[in-house]
């Protein structure tokens, strides 16, 4: 099996690297009773590891991600064979037998108990299976902390959707203290997300999800800047709120900043954050694209020994998008994951028992199961599948799992297709799901679930909210004490009132009123939505809300399909076209791959442009369409951010090249390519600064700037520049940050 950079490296198109991950397994001569291990012995006359790693990724249902790591199955009967093998297996060959090794499988080894995995070495998976679907859930608990995570990924392809839920549906793992993540509950959490982190966007988010009786499982907010005084910034709104409502004790608040930034936050100002925030992967390489490593999670889970540990976040197909699939299918990259979690969640453990301090604290995982885009998976049912695999695999980890049952606007799921998703998923229990006024998110530009998406879920399935916030909601007075809503259901203003009073507060009601209205227009008028009321059934938007919504997802769609003008280079100023490998549109969208590699004759333009000036600059701006051509076009925002961005830079002394790249169907990693072309062999550090549109959905068109800083020794070397070493300032736009600020805030980090 081709590992995915050597492809790359070969210059195949992405049509090209398709097919070839078509070759799949051909599985024959399978003998009654043989386990797969068995099989490639007696068939290859050796052990072959590749092999391996494919039939178990044929055993896999049918993802595109599998496909174009060339591990999926060709057709329904390979499938089918490579289940019966791997149903014949028995779990001491599965854990003999692991896929790739590193650092981090040898730390997940680490949390399994020998004993009771010894007692289950004679086990074949079919044997297991039947035992989850036959036992009682506490029966399955006194196996589970023997499994491994490799056994639980294979485990999880052998069952059906209804076997999946029947599994879900009988084993929890609730938080400490709380009904969060147990049978019959089904949590929230609050995501106030805004496109340049105002305040009063997360504020009112915040104050809406309250008028719903949504929010229990954390209020969590995904940062447009993670510069330190910004992260504190946005803790300290949500730390203020859950203070001033004094849940402080009952709901925890984070800002979903990198780990090391949350760790710069507390120790400048102790107390400021509560649930400490980190995505995570599933091998020692992906995770270096995070900037983390086995060992920094060890030291930081060992230092959490308050009531709020560690929050993760996970997704198939995050780990071969960036470069590091290891010839391994996407499910087992995410069962290491949670093995990950569930060995960071032992070290909280046992800190907390060094202090004397009770054993548990809250630990939990939230699935982002479709963020990545159509590369990963295309279709509804997929994502269906997708999130019954990861609610099995997290609950047999011993983890309290949540989801976020997601899409982003260029796969082909629609805003009624993501309910339907949620109405299949949720006889799994999950322990919770995102919360947002709408299925769009306003900054990060993706669909999910809504705060009516939460009513509806209590109504249809008779899910109920953790007792303690049930309570803050009823003495809020949006819910009666029979739980019924009452005419202050779905008014943030009334939530508002509240807040203002328990601030001591002693303006009219007329006055909290007016000025209440004035900020929620405000909120609205930087592209926020804010839900109010309902429409004919207290789980449906309001009528105007639903069309805004509606409007924005048909943007969205002529965002990511929109193609540069054809005389757009030359109206952008001085550049060098640069092209990449995609086809076309199609192919760019669906094969992010093409996208993200230039063409060797751009590449000869490149090294033009370096003899040219040889070493007279050191900074270089790119502008690629990405995914919102429109953002670029849009009242000339591209080309008036590269002219500010110019005059910022001169202003403090970097000397940038006249010309400026533009590629057509680029994306991030593209730009890295460039700077290896421009910068290689030089000496000192040299930045590269791209412009890419990105985010359709948000209701702006949105560019971003990827700021990438390092020594020309290290641009030497290729493929190693990458997402861990740089930074990022998005939500460009005139009705988000603006050109001018967002230019003064890039030099402000390249200068830091």
């Amino acid at each position: 099996m081709l590992h995915r950079r050597k492809i790359l490296a070969s210059g195949l198109s992405a049509a090209a690297f398709a097919a070839t991950a078509m070759r799949a397994v051909a599985v024959q001569d399978v003998q009654d009773g043989e386990g797969l291990v068995q099989w490639i012995l007696r068939t290859r006359g050796r052990w072959d590891p590749e092999l391996y790693r494919r039939m178990l990724g044929a055993a896999n249902d049918f993802k595109e991600g599998d496909v174009l790591i060339g591990v999926a199955a060709a057709n329904e009967q390979e499938r089918t064979l490579a289940r019966k093998l791997l149903s014949h297996t028995k779990l001491k060959l599965i854990d003999a037998n692991p896929p790739f090794n590193d650092s981090l499988s040898d730390f997940i080894r680490e949390s399994i108990q020998a004993d009771v995995a010894h007692r289950l070495s004679e086990w074949t998976l079919g044997e297991l299976k039947d035992y989850l679907l036959e036992k009682s859930e506490a029966e399955i608990h006194s196996i589970r902390t023997g499994l491994s995570s490799d056994v639980i990924a294979c485990l999880v392809r052998l069952m059906s959707n209804e076997e999946l839920i029947r599994v879900g549906a009988k084993v929890f793992n609730p938080l400490p203290g709380t009904q969060l993540g147990a049978k019959g509950y089904m949590g929230a959490r609050i995501q106030p997300n805004s496109p340049t982190d105002h305040p009063d966007d997360i504020r009112w988010q915040v104050f809406d999800a309250f008028a719903y009786a949504v929010g229990d499982v954390l209020v969590g907010t995904n940062p447009v800047s993670s510069e330190p005084s910004s992260v504190a910034t946005v803790q300290a709104t949500l730390k203020d709120i859950l203070e001033t409502f004094g849940l402080s004790s009952t709901l925890p608040h984070c800002v979903l900043s990198h780990i090391d930034v949350q760790a710069q936050v507390e120790k400048h100002e102790p107390g400021a954050t509560a649930l400490w925030f980190q995505s995570i992967a599933g091998s020692d390489a992906a995770n270096e694209t995070f900037d983390v490593t086995t060992n920094k999670m060890f030291r930081y889970a060992a230092e959490r020994t308050g009531p709020y540990a560690l929050y993760f976040e996970t997704g198939q197909g995050a780990d071969f998008t960036n470069g590091h699939g290891q010839g391994t299918d996407m499910v087992l990259h995410e069962s290491r994951k949670y093995g990950f979690a569930r060995s960071l969640m032992d070290v909280v453990i046992q800190a907390r028992r060094s202090k004397k301090l009770s054993q548990q604290a809250w630990v939990h995982l939230n699935d982002v199961a479709g963020f990545i885009g159509p590369e990963v998976f295309r279709t509804r049912e997929q994502l269906v599948r997708c999130c019954l695999e990861d609610i099995v695999m997290g609950k047999l980890h011993g983890l309290m799992i949540g989801l976020d049952i997601c899409t982003t606007l260029h796969m082909d799921v629609s805003l009624d297709d993501l309910g339907w998703c949620i109405d299949q998923i949720m006889p799994a229990n999950p322990g919770y799901l995102m919360a947002l006024p709408t299925r769009i998110d306003p900054m990060l530009g993706y669909l999910t679930t809504g705060y009516h998406d939460h009513v509806h879920i209590r109504e249809k399935f008779g899910y109920r909210v953790n007792d303690a916030m049930w309570a803050f909601f009823q003495s809020l007075g949006v819910i009666d004490d029979r739980g019924v809503p009452t005419e202050h259901f779905g008014n943030p203003i009334h939530v508002y009132q509240a807040y203002c009073r328990r601030k001591g507060d002693n303006r009219s009601e007329l006055e909290i009123q007016a000025e209440a209205n004035s900020k929620i227009k405000e909120v609205r008028d930087r592209g926020v939505f804010l839900a109010e009321g309902y429409g004919e059934t207290r789980s449906q938007l309001a009528p105007s809300l639903a069309k805004d919504v509606n409007r924005i997802f048909i943007d969205a769609k002529e965002c990511i399909w929109a193609e540069l003008p054809q005389d757009f280079e030359k109206n952008s100023g001085n550049f060098v076209s640069i092209k990449t490998e995609s086809a076309d549109r199609h192919d760019y969208i669906l094969h992010p791959v093409s996208g993200e590699r230039i063409t060797s004759e751009s590449q000869s333009t490149l090294r033009s442009l370096r003899e040219k000036y040889r070493d007279s600059f050191d900074t270089f701006l790119v502008l690629s369409d990405g995914l919102n051509a429109l953002a670029a076009t849009s009242n000339d925002q591209a080309s008036r951010l590269l002219d500010a961005m110019r005059k910022q830079l001169a202003a403090y002394g970097f000397r940038v090249a006249p010309e400026h790249a533009v590629i057509r169907s680029g994306r991030v990693r593209a730009g890295y390519q460039v700077g290896e072309s421009l910068f290689h062999s030089r000496t000192g550090r040299c930045h590269l600064l791209h412009i890419i549109g990105e985010r359709p959905g948000t209701g702006h068109r949105t560019l971003s700037v990827y700021l990438t800083s390092a020594d020309g020794s290290v641009w030497s070397q290729v493929s190693t520049v990458d997402h861990n070493i740089t930074k990022v300032v998005s939500g460009i736009a005139d009705t988000a940050l603006t050109v001018e600020l967002a230019a003064e805030t890039v030099v402000r980090l390249l200068r830091a």
